[in-house]
């Protein structure tokens, strides 16, 4: 029998918290340690270090939102963090990944889609909510703002240029005069930033923000 993963859910609204119990009690790979309702209830709660995965929501009492996720990514660096919210926008979601937290999901998915983020996430890897994910794929940012690759330096943009044109690693470190571990560290960085999780994504961005030719 494979080893269940221990969550923590923090939200400060109690029908929330009893709500995923309910759901997760069909789950056999899953089991709700403790709950909390606060950003303060959840950082102590994390000290007793059995938490696998904690899920996160946005705007709670005191501390949240990416000043509590910088802060638990400060004072538990390997602390795995899936944030719940019920904020659609791209940028929100970027921020917090930025912020530390190791995938976003809106409330208002199924709970399919919210299982598959959990062991996802405690396995390791990266989750974006699928319909943010497109809307970054495809350079939508909304009305009045700015294309999501603002966010990267000049050469993280070099870099995504550059891969999106069918480059590999070595052949950018070659033009750019770099070693290719620089570039594999700009390539994550980037990736990071805009809440890619793989290769294709960067590709498909790069054309529909016609960075390449």
């Amino acid at each position: 029998m494979s080893k269940s993963i221990r969550l923590l859910i923090a939200d400060d609204h109690a029908i929330m918290r009893e709500g995923l119990k309910q759901m997760f009690v069909f789950a056999d790979d899953l089991q709700v340690m403790a709950e909390a309702e606060s950003g303060a209830t959840a950082l102590d709660r994390l000290q007793q270090g059995d938490i696998d995965l904690l899920l996160l929501d946005m705007n709670m009492p005191g501390l949240s939102g990416v000043d509590m996720i910088s802060r638990i990514r400060s004072q538990y660096p390997q602390q795995k963090i899936l944030v719940l919210s019920l904020h659609d926008e791209p940028e929100v979601a970027l921020q917090t990944i930025r912020a530390g937290a190791n995938g976003y999901l809106c409330k208002v998915c199924s709970l399919e889609t919210l299982l598959g983020a959990i062991r996802r996430v405690a396995s390791g890897a990266r989750f974006l909510d699928p319909q943010i994910a497109e809307r970054i794929a495809l350079g939508n940012p909304g009305p009045g703002q700015h294309p999501y690759h603002g966010v990267l330096t000049e050469r993280e943009l070099e870099v995504l240029r550059l891969f999106a044109g069918g480059s590999s690693v070595t052949q950018i470190a070659e033009m750019l005069t770099i070693s290719s571990k620089t570039v594999s560290t700009h390539k994550a960085r980037l990736m990071d930033k805009m809440g890619f999780s793989s290769s294709v994504e960067i590709i498909r961005y790069a054309v529909r923000q016609q960075l390449i030719e």
